[in-house]
């Protein structure tokens, strides 16, 4: 019989569990409003649904990497959540600038304001977590 594996570092405990109970509502709430959107009225503003479809899908890959655990895990999360942080900045700002191009919301317009900021707030929080929380080891 071969050596026992080790179990990735675990990147959920405390604190962590609650990004990703945050997470998997998220992906729930995006994903299920965007494919009603898409699949019912999709030509009445196709930008803003398909970019809450793409924040449910990457809400899901964060939730994923967060659960899943071990150092790759924890840099793919890291990498995500930066770049929806970027996505949420960009997102908000041009549907305060130019809020014709989106005549419907999507989840990340004004910087999430219709999820009570849950979507700025999560990536800022997640980021600070997966940097400083301690790699745990799995169960």
């Amino acid at each position: 019989m071969t050596a026992v594996e080790e179990k990735p570092a675990r990147l959920i405990g405390g604190p962590g569990m609650l990004l990703v109970w945050f997470y998997g509502v998220m992906v729930v709430g995006a994903v299920s409003r965007s494919a009603y959107q898409i699949a019912t009225e999709f030509g009445r503003a196709p930008l803003a649904y398909s970019l809450s479809a793409a924040a449910g899908v990457v809400y899901g890959f964060i939730t994923y990497t967060l659960v899943r655990g071990g150092e790759t895990a924890r840099r793919a999360a890291f990498v995500c959540c930066a770049a929806e942080l970027v996505g949420v900045l960009v997102v908000g700002t041009w549907t305060l600038v130019e809020p014709s191009a989106f005549p419907d919301a999507t989840v990340w317009s004004e910087y999430g304001m219709g999820y009570v900021f849950i979507p700025v707030l999560l990536p800022v929080s997640a980021l600070y977590w997966l940097r400083k929380a301690p790699a745990r080891k799995g169960a």
